[in-house]
């Protein structure tokens, strides 16, 4: 297969929120979908590589936050491409069930109780679902990797895995202040809202020991191995009692 190329399209100003495009030889996957309405956002990223919606074979949704899941809907109209997604979120993206929010911090806090986070998308049930334990390769998509169940920051959270050492982890791990680039892009933190720390640490750690040299994620970015090696091992210490509120470290619901 060919050397693929992976192209941040910027959904907020300043690396607020991502997605990624994988081009490869036979036609783009799209890593997130962005926040509702961010089609347009899509065309002219596509455009500029002389691409347009029908060259777009799949779909792939980390998690099922709304500045990740929020055009999904929408693009796969748009593309006719499938939607792939993991099963333990299925009931948030039909929206069964409205999302749960742990919050890693004070900022967190503040962002739940702004109507941002809880931004209603259009409800899609995935095309694609994959299941505990389940990896999908993307080699029928045209791109040298796979997808992988990587829990911790929600559910059903998931991370694209490329044999370039690229892995796309959507909000594993997010760098720089206030989310995004306003300072400080190198530096490795936590999201807003995380389900399981132990169990990301323990995600990042599998990736930065399976070979993965450049880690692209929805908010700032991209960070190199040393950093999220660092920020892994931080998180492996938070006690569980720190998890915040009842449903946080053990998603049982």
């Amino acid at each position: 297969m060919s050397a693929t190329q992976i192209t941040r399209i910027p959904i907020l100003p300043l690396g607020m929120v991502n997605a990624h495009m994988i081009r490869a030889d036979h036609g783009v996957v799209l890593v997130d979908a962005g926040i509702p309405g961010s089609e347009a956002k899509f065309e002219r990223a596509l455009a500029r590589q002389g691409l347009n919606f029908k060259d777009v074979k799949l779909i792939v949704v980390t998690h099922a936050h709304t500045d990740h899941a929020g055009a999904a809907a929408r693009l796969r109209d748009l593309s006719g491409a499938p939607i792939l997604a993991h099963e333990d979120d299925v009931d948030f993206y039909t929206r069964r069930k409205p999302m749960t929010f742990c919050p890693t911090s004070g900022v967190g806090r503040l962002f739940l109780k702004t109507p941002v986070p809880h931004e209603p998308y259009i409800g899609f049930d995935p095309d694609i679902i994959m299941t505990n334990g389940q990896t999908v390769s993307l080699a029928d998509f045209g791109v040298d990797g796979l997808v992988r169940h990587t829990a911790g920051h929600t559910p059903g959270s998931i991370a694209v895995e490329l044999t370039s050492q690229d892995a796309l982890v959507g909000d594993l791990i997010a760098s720089g202040i206030l989310i995004g680039g306003m300072a400080l892009t190198g530096r490795a933190i936590r999201p807003p809202f995380e389900d399981d720390p132990g169990t990301v640490a323990r995600e990042l750690e599998r990736l930065v020991d399976s070979g993965a040299k450049r880690f692209h994620m929805g908010h700032g970015g991209p960070l190199g191995p040393a950093e999220v090696l660092r920020h892994a091992r931080r998180l492996s210490k938070i006690a569980p009692t720190a998890r915040g509120n009842g449903h946080c470290g053990h998603h049982g619901h």
